[in-house]
Protein backbone atom coordinates (compact mmCIF):
# COMPACT_ATOMS: atom_id res chain seq x y z
CA UNK A 1 0.00 0.00 0.00
CA UNK A 2 1.48 3.53 -0.99
CA UNK A 3 0.97 6.79 1.32
CA UNK A 4 -1.95 8.32 -0.57
CA UNK A 5 -4.13 4.70 -0.40
CA UNK A 6 -2.86 4.59 3.27
CA UNK A 7 -3.87 7.94 3.83
CA UNK A 8 -7.08 7.39 2.04
CA UNK A 9 -7.88 4.43 4.34
CA UNK A 10 -7.08 6.11 7.10
CA UNK A 11 -9.54 9.19 6.30
CA UNK A 12 -12.24 7.02 5.37
CA UNK A 13 -12.37 5.01 8.31
CA UNK A 14 -12.28 8.38 10.61
CA UNK A 15 -15.03 9.80 9.12
CA UNK A 16 -17.67 6.52 9.12
CA UNK A 17 -16.80 6.35 13.17
CA UNK A 18 -17.59 10.08 12.93
CA UNK A 19 -20.57 10.58 11.17
CA UNK A 20 -22.08 7.16 13.04
CA UNK A 21 -21.13 9.35 16.36
CA UNK A 22 -22.14 12.57 15.31
CA UNK A 23 -23.78 15.07 12.44
CA UNK A 24 -20.84 16.56 11.75
CA UNK A 25 -18.94 16.35 8.40
CA UNK A 26 -15.33 16.93 7.91
CA UNK A 27 -14.04 19.65 5.77
CA UNK A 28 -10.12 19.83 5.82
CA UNK A 29 -7.61 17.33 4.68
CA UNK A 30 -6.00 17.48 8.04
CA UNK A 31 -6.58 13.63 8.84
CA UNK A 32 -5.26 12.22 5.54
CA UNK A 33 -1.94 15.07 5.97
CA UNK A 34 -1.33 13.49 9.70
CA UNK A 35 -1.90 10.15 7.90
CA UNK A 36 0.62 10.95 5.34
CA UNK A 37 2.98 12.68 7.68
CA UNK A 38 3.26 9.01 9.92
CA UNK A 39 3.60 6.82 7.26
CA UNK A 40 6.77 8.96 5.91
CA UNK A 41 8.18 10.81 8.69
CA UNK A 42 7.07 9.15 12.04
CA UNK A 43 6.78 11.64 14.96
CA UNK A 44 9.28 14.30 13.10
CA UNK A 45 6.78 14.67 10.67
CA UNK A 46 4.01 14.78 12.69
CA UNK A 47 4.89 17.39 14.49
CA UNK A 48 6.35 19.35 11.19
CA UNK A 49 2.71 19.10 9.74
CA UNK A 50 1.13 20.22 13.37
CA UNK A 51 3.52 23.15 13.13
CA UNK A 52 2.35 24.06 9.61
CA UNK A 53 -1.20 23.43 9.76
CA UNK A 54 -1.35 25.64 13.62
CA UNK A 55 0.51 28.73 12.18
CA UNK A 56 -1.83 28.50 8.42
CA UNK A 57 -5.35 27.95 10.61
CA UNK A 58 -4.89 29.43 14.37
CA UNK A 59 -7.18 31.95 13.61
CA UNK A 60 -9.91 29.70 11.84
CA UNK A 61 -11.76 28.65 14.35
CA UNK A 62 -13.71 26.06 12.27
CA UNK A 63 -10.81 24.40 11.09
CA UNK A 64 -8.64 24.69 14.15
CA UNK A 65 -11.49 22.38 15.94
CA UNK A 66 -11.40 20.31 13.48
CA UNK A 67 -7.65 19.84 13.78
CA UNK A 68 -8.12 19.50 17.72
CA UNK A 69 -10.67 16.57 16.89
CA UNK A 70 -8.11 14.85 14.62
CA UNK A 71 -5.15 14.73 17.08
CA UNK A 72 -7.78 13.66 19.98
CA UNK A 73 -8.32 10.41 17.69
CA UNK A 74 -5.55 10.30 16.55
CA UNK A 75 -3.96 9.90 20.07
CA UNK A 76 -6.65 6.60 20.92
CA UNK A 77 -5.66 5.39 17.18
CA UNK A 78 -2.13 4.71 18.11
CA UNK A 79 -2.85 4.16 21.09
CA UNK A 80 -5.29 1.43 20.64
CA UNK A 81 -2.38 -0.06 17.93
CA UNK A 82 0.17 -0.46 21.08
CA UNK A 83 2.38 2.83 19.97
CA UNK A 84 2.29 4.46 22.97
CA UNK A 85 5.29 6.98 21.82
CA UNK A 86 3.27 8.18 18.21
CA UNK A 87 -0.42 8.62 21.23
CA UNK A 88 2.09 10.53 23.49
CA UNK A 89 2.79 12.99 20.76
CA UNK A 90 -0.35 13.58 19.81
CA UNK A 91 -1.27 14.13 23.54
CA UNK A 92 0.91 16.63 23.93
CA UNK A 93 -0.36 18.15 20.53
CA UNK A 94 -3.95 18.03 21.35
CA UNK A 95 -3.17 19.36 24.47
CA UNK A 96 -1.62 22.29 23.06
CA UNK A 97 -4.06 22.84 20.80
CA UNK A 98 -7.36 22.85 23.14
CA UNK A 99 -5.68 25.11 25.12
CA UNK A 100 -4.94 27.68 22.45
CA UNK A 101 -8.52 27.37 21.71
CA UNK A 102 -9.74 28.02 25.05
CA UNK A 103 -7.45 30.90 25.68
CA UNK A 104 -7.83 32.71 22.94
CA UNK A 105 -11.17 32.48 21.62
CA UNK A 106 -14.29 33.34 23.16
CA UNK A 107 -17.90 34.29 22.65
CA UNK A 108 -19.50 32.14 19.71
CA UNK A 109 -16.41 30.84 18.23
CA UNK A 110 -15.81 29.22 21.99
CA UNK A 111 -18.90 27.55 22.11
CA UNK A 112 -18.61 26.04 18.37
CA UNK A 113 -15.55 24.26 20.35
CA UNK A 114 -17.01 23.49 22.77
CA UNK A 115 -20.44 22.28 20.78
CA UNK A 116 -18.70 20.88 17.92
CA UNK A 117 -15.94 18.37 20.10
CA UNK A 118 -18.67 17.31 22.75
Amino acid sequence: MNVFEYAAVEEANWKANLQGMTDYQPMTTFFSDYSIAEFMEGEKGIRDTYKRAFNEWKNDIKYITEMCMVLNHKIWEWYGRGKHGVAKVYDELWKECAAYIEGHFEGEDLSYYYRVTD
